[in-house]
């Protein structure tokens, strides 16, 4: 086990045991392990197959490409309604980890296959812009350059947080509050 791997399972406090259960069968299977984006993170041949992620209620294995892999039993959910590729497995104890285990290896071997394919997660559809967001945007060059500059990611960050305002006068305003960060180039965790 990488001793950082092994160091972040010993500091936590939430779910240590379903994590030391799920090592093995991940190594097994023939992963590498390291920490990124500050959690275990399992790859092969340095590509990202599956991150451990600890949840409040539960300890959760989310495979990046997910939404390719067959799911026969129905055992993988949607990280959100807004996440498009991940899906995850759910653990609330070692001994679910236990009984999941022949399921874990074959949703490991199909990432392994969807990686040495090649295969990519569509793109997404174009998004709508909130009126609010498109109103601005074709009435401010600036900021329309500079929204069209930003990463797919930070503009659809961008355009969710405006339109999950309930009011017209609140998306607005959300707009206003964004434009600042949008024209530095920033995305709103950037702040």
């Amino acid at each position: 086990m990488n001793p950082e791997v092994e160091d972040y399972m010993q500091r936590s406090d939430r779910w240590p045991s379903e994590m030391r259960a799920l090592h093995p069968i991940l190594a097994g299977a023939g992963l590498a392990d390291g920490i990124k984006w500050a959690k275990p993170c399992y790859t092969h041949e340095g590509r990202n197959i599956a991150i451990v992620q600890e949840m409040k209620d539960f300890l959760a294995l989310m495979f990046f490409k997910g939404v390719l892999l067959d799911d026969p039993d129905g055992l993988l959910r949607s990280q959100g309604p807004n996440s498009r590729s991940a899906r995850r497995l759910e653990f609330k104890s070692p001994e679910a980890v236990e009984a999941a285990t022949p399921a874990i290896r074959a949703l490991v071997a199909q990432a392994i296959a969807v990686e040495e394919a090649g295969l990519e997660v569509p793109p997404a559809p174009e998004e709508e812009l909130a009126p609010e967001l498109q109103q601005r945007l074709e009435s401010d060059a600036e900021l329309a350059s500079a929204f069209a500059a930003l990463t797919s990611g930070r503009r659809r960050e961008y355009n969710l947080h405006i339109a999950g305002a309930k009011k017209s006068e609140t998306r607005a305003s959300r707009v206003d509050r964004c434009v600042p960060d949008i024209l530095a180039g920033k995305g709103m965790r950037d702040r």
